[in-house]
């Protein structure tokens, strides 16, 4: 894992919703993109670009206890870096990682606005070494606020 990319350092207040009730990965994809053109971070075309790669590209990843889904899209259509964290109150499904053919039903998700191709994989792999401690992960499910899961990431060096 590199010491470069945190996440930490992606984080936007404006970019974590807890105790959201999305019904489908589209409906959360439509409010990241809604947020995130309103603060200047992505183009347009960033929505369309985001479903059609998730459509192409899966991103869903069943844990032992918890799926996650880490969504992403082309660095072109975005302006300024960001990491956005959905805890939603019921999973919302999202195709496999491994195998499409799969649905992985995702509490948590981390949308990736990356303009650097070697960040893409750097936070990817940040993002690995927190899927592997699902004791975290829970406590970040568990959060309320945007500023806990930010004290959270804080405090856990991330």
């Amino acid at each position: 894992m590199s010491e470069n990319i945190k996440l930490l350092d992606y984080l936007d207040e404006n970019l974590i919703f807890t105790n959201k009730s999305f019904s489908t990965s589209k409906e959360l994809f439509e409010t990241i993109s809604d947020v995130t053109l309103a603060l200047g971070n992505t183009r347009e075309d960033f929505l369309s670009r985001v479903i059609d790669r998730e459509a192409n590209f899966p991103t869903g990843i069943q844990l032992e206890k918890i799926g996650v889904a880490i969504p992403h899209t082309d660095a072109e259509c975005i302006f300024k870096e960001f990491v956005a964290v959905v805890i939603n109150q019921s999973p919302i499904p999202f195709k496999s990682m491994e195998d499409p053919s799969q649905l992985v039903q995702a509490s948590l998700v981390f949308v990736l606005g990356l303009n650097q191709p070697h960040e893409q994989l750097e936070m990817l792999q940040s993002l690995m070494g927190l899927l592997q401690n699902e004791k975290l992960l829970f406590k970040i499910v568990a959060a309320t606020s945007a500023e806990e899961v930010l004290t959270i990431v804080k405090t856990n060096n991330l």
